[in-house]
């Protein structure tokens, strides 16, 4: 007989949703939303009820293998763990632990998966990684301005006289910030909408502003150039709550309002009416993703923000510059979990060079690199480095669930479960304060097992076995301890299924920042220590006419990545009934210039690679511009990463993913 439990969504996307999921014979049949969650209300996307199928699918990895002699043989447990677990002690003794990088992402969002830093700690310290390939630039630009990366609470946009969504097309992304700001607009708010896609979310706006893509930093340059010129800043917030206004003047002073119209593509009268958009208070700004995926994206993340203190939209009900809020991931108790203090040796990697660090690495060299949560060799930048990078080291563990690119490569794999398998709780650190609880509720098929079990089974093969011995409960207790004292605990999580952190629901409302001097910091104090200047600039992306006049005519496009409809990342197109197929979204004076038609095969190619696929003409496109989906696997056309840059952000924490220019030809 068929039943249903709530359940809880485990993708690492803006809207962590709460689940009702049908069960029959021991098996998922059906993932529906739960209409009780708070903000969820029983909605979920396409890529929510793929879970399904990802848990039920006949391509599900089942067993161990091992590569013998360049093929995969299904080999036990037992010996699989002991063969790890003796390289592991051998590279210790021979060459010490940082000879093995940890290479991970965040496909996921369970608390329990970050006991994978806990194993390495306690086997004394590995390489591992920093920054982010998703949203590094921005998050360490907001710890620069403000201290913290915080946003206000979802039900606060009903207080907002205007909305800014910036870069970010909620409709695909944040289907629960969509309905709201369908809401938002029914109560007489204006919405406005700046990207370079004229895209779902763009629809429903009052206004859409197409921009060149990267140069949103120099549009909020303008706005706010605008702003002083008709003297509609916030004169109060700006001389009592700011730090280093003077060096922000000297920078606008630099720049007219033509040449701003000029790089962005933006008509001068669109930016003045933007100024006074942004005097009309309380304005909501939510950025996106995309927009700091640039040489210049901490930069422009940061102007944004200034944007937002000039205004005086910061502190107040209905404003905010809200592109993160890790408030959310800080109510846990992550040192306790994950024992840093048991690290002896540590070196770090940037994520997005961890293929040239890997290549170059000595002393020690990478003897071993261990996967966990993430496919690399399709989500890293500058693919044909990775693949060269991680096929050049003597073993190659990957935990997975399918036959990724990453795992095609591997010497071991070790099957694991999906989310309906094992029990956890979930959360978003960018959009909403709710906590989920998922239980464990169907057995895994075959000998897939939780990455926590893999994880005890080596420690107690490496001789620090007592670290992990603890029950699922008591892992889950342990980093709820922090809220137990507001009587939030794991029982009345698991009664509730969810619960409200402790957050605060409009940030820097007291006006006391998380900077060096307490102030919003124009100029970054947290910047100079960490070598860098701290002030504003007007950067642009490295890949571009006004920066690399000869790379852009010889790749005139702009080569935009953004996220797939129906996969999170690379995890679904292997489940998508074979029929995908790399399309390759172009403008319409791209079509018009080079002859193309819907469905032409074509080659887009730069310094870095190439790859080949399908033109769908997208006059919503700004000019030049063309769209890849990022995440699709090498056997359906990709990866799309052959094309983009490996560099870091400006301040260093994150990727250039889109800061990437390409050229195209019809092929036969």
């Amino acid at each position: 007989m068929a039943y249903v439990k709530k359940a809880a969504c485990p993708l690492n996307c803006w809207d962590s949703c709460g689940l009702m999921v049908t069960i029959e014979n021991d098996r998922v049949v059906k993932v529906e939303g739960d209409p009780d969650h708070p903000i969820t209300k029983g909605k979920i996307c396409g890529r929510g009820r793929m879970l399904e199928k990802r848990t039920n699918s006949k391509l599900r990895l089942l067993h161990p293998m091992k590569k013998i002699n360049g093929t995969f043989k299904e080999i036990s447990w037992e010996q699989a763990l002991d063969e790890i677990a003796d390289r592991l002690k051998e590279i210790k003794e021979r060459y010490g632990t940082t000879a093995v990088l940890h290479s991970h992402d965040y496909a996921n969002n369970g608390i329990l998966k970050n006991l994978d830093q806990r194993f390495f700690n306690c086997y004394g310290g590995v390489t591992e990684l920093y920054g982010s390939l998703c949203w590094g630039s921005g998050i360490e630009a907001q710890k620069w301005d403000f201290g913290n990366a915080l946003s206000h609470e979802p039900e606060d946009i009903f207080i907002s006289k205007n909305i800014v969504v910036w870069g970010r097309n909620v409709a695909r992304t944040n289907m629960h910030l969509y309905e709201k700001l369908l809401e938002a607009k029914k109560r007489g708010a204006k919405l406005f909408v700046i990207d370079p896609i004229y895209h779902a979310t763009a629809k429903i706006a009052d206004q859409f502003i197409s921009i060149k893509p990267g140069m949103d930093g120099i549009l909020s340059a303008g706005i706010m150039k605008e702003m002083l010129r008709l003297g509609l800043e916030d004169r109060t917030f700006i001389e009592q709550y700011t730090y280093g206004f003077q060096d922000l003047l000297k920078l606008l002073h630099s720049i007219s309002l033509e040449t701003v119209s000029e790089m962005t593509e933006v008509p001068s009268e669109v930016i003045t009416q933007l100024a006074g958009v942004y005097a009309d208070k309380p304005v909501s700004t939510y950025m996106g993703l995309g927009l700091q995926r640039y040489k210049n994206g901490g930069n422009t993340i940061r102007l944004i923000d200034a944007l937002v203190a000039v205004s005086g939209n910061i502190g107040i009900p209905g404003g905010g510059a809200n592109y993160a809020n890790l408030q959310v991931g800080q109510s846990f108790a992550y040192d306790q979990l994950t024992l840093p203090e048991r690290r002896q040796n540590h070196r770090l990697f940037s994520i997005m060079k961890q293929a040239e660090e890997v290549l170059s690495a000595r002393d020690p060299e990478i003897k071993m690199i261990i996967v966990t949560c993430g496919n690399p060799i399709t989500q890293v930048p500058d693919s044909r480095i990775v693949k060269k990078a991680f096929t050049s080291v003597e073993t190659l563990v990957v935990m997975e669930q399918y036959m990724t690119d990453t795992a095609k490569l591997a010497d071991y794999i070790l099957p694991v479960t999906t989310s309906f398998e094992e029990e956890d709780f979930y959360f978003s650190s960018m959009y909403h304060h709710y906590v989920n609880y998922g239980p464990k509720l169907v057995s895994a098929p075959g000998e897939a097992k939780p990455d926590l079990w893999i994880w005890t089974q080596l420690a107690n093969r490496l001789g620090f076995g007592k670290d992990f011995d603890f029950s699922r409960d008591e892992w889950l207790k342990m980093t709820l301890k922090p809220l137990e004292p507001m009587g939030l605990t794991l029982e009345k999580l698991k009664q509730n299924h969810t619960f409200e952190l402790p957050v605060s629901k409009v940030p820097w409302q007291d006006r006391k920042f998380q900077t060096p001097t307490g102030k919003f910091e124009f100029t970054s104090i947290l910047g100079q220590q960490k070598g860098k200047t701290g002030l504003l600039t007007l950067a642009v992306p490295d890949e571009s006419k006004w920066s690399n006049p000869s790379l852009a005519e010889q790749y005139p496009y702009n080569l935009l990545t953004i996220h797939p409809m129906r996969s999170n990342h690379s995890q679904n197109y292997h489940l998508l009934n074979g029929n995908v197929k790399l399309k390759v979204e172009v403008a319409e004076n791209i079509a018009q210039n080079l002859g193309l038609q819907n469905g032409d095969y074509v080659r887009v190619w730069n310094d870095r690679g190439e790859v080949k696929g399908y033109v769908s003409v997208l006059g919503t496109l700004h000019p030049d511009t063309i769209n890849i989906d990022e995440g699709i696997w090498e056997e359906f056309g990709g990866p799309v990463n052959n094309l983009t840059s490996s560099r870091e952000s400006d301040n260093g924490l994150g990727s250039t993913l889109y800061d990437c220019l390409v050229n195209l030809e019809k092929v036969n």
